[in-house]
């Protein structure tokens, strides 16, 4: 009978677990996302585990043991809840695939708003530096729309996203 497991896995070593444990003939999945991430004042795509340090090991029992996989180069533990080990039903698997990118097998990742509609905000730099906004929307991976009073009049700005910040109105 096959069944999934959640293997638990030191930190930064999804990869390395996957390795190991799939020369031994173990199958495994390993959920990956692209995550935008701020580096060197410019936002990047990289590839990052799904859920960190924790990585799926379908077993064919009476075949295959548990044994050697706690015991496994990258392996923390074996996930369990009392003394019964953490069994994943295959439609977990399935959907996760199913959610992938069918050309590059990963998720996507966005950044969260850390700015709710309606947020009244300072721009901090740039043509409009100093002058105070209500934020809108985000506008990609770099831009957002902020709502600006210019001449008495509402007018949709989009603007660096890292030029904006939460700003109180006294």
């Amino acid at each position: 009978m096959l069944r999934w497991y959640l293997i638990h896995t030191k930190p930064l070593s999804e990869g390395l677990a996957q390795t190991n444990l799939e020369r031994q003939g173990y199958e495994t999945y390993v959920p990956r996302a692209t995550q935008a991430v701020r580096c060197h004042g410019h936002w990047q795509d990289r590839i990052v585990a799904l859920f960190p340090r924790y990585l799926f090991l379908r077993l064919n029992e009476g075949r295959q043991s548990l044994g050697p996989v706690r015991f496994t180069m990258g392996v923390a533990s074996v996930v369990r809840f009392g003394s019964k080990y953490t069994i994943v039903p295959d439609q977990v698997i399935r959907d996760l695939r199913a959610r992938a990118d069918p050309a590059t097998k990963l998720h996507r990742l966005g950044r969260v708003s850390r700015l709710a509609p309606g947020t009244p905000v300072r721009i901090r730099n740039g043509p409009f530096d100093g002058l105070d906004g209500v934020f809108e929307r985000e506008a990609g991976a770099e831009r957002v729309v902020v709502l600006l009073n210019l001449l008495g009049q509402a007018v949709s700005a989009y603007v660096p996203g890292d030029s904006v910040r939460a700003h109180l109105v006294v």
